[in-house]
């Protein structure tokens, strides 16, 4: 490990819960992100795709 590197203020177990719970981290391009700043935007656009999609498969059957 690097001397640079310092861990010294670190909290072990700090992410725990949530990692247990099921993480899905998702990197944006840099154009995108510029676009969606945070989570709630990315959901929010994602769940929009999502709800079209889905009006479009029912229209199709």
């Amino acid at each position: 490990m690097r001397p640079e590197y310092d861990f010294s203020a670190g909290v072990r177990g700090k992410h725990y819960e949530a990692y247990r719970e099921g993480t899905n981290v998702v990197l944006l391009d840099s154009d995108v992100a510029r676009v969606f700043r945070d989570s709630n935007s990315v959901n929010r656009a994602l769940r929009l795709l999502l709800d079209l999609a889905n009006k479009e498969a029912t229209a199709q059957k």
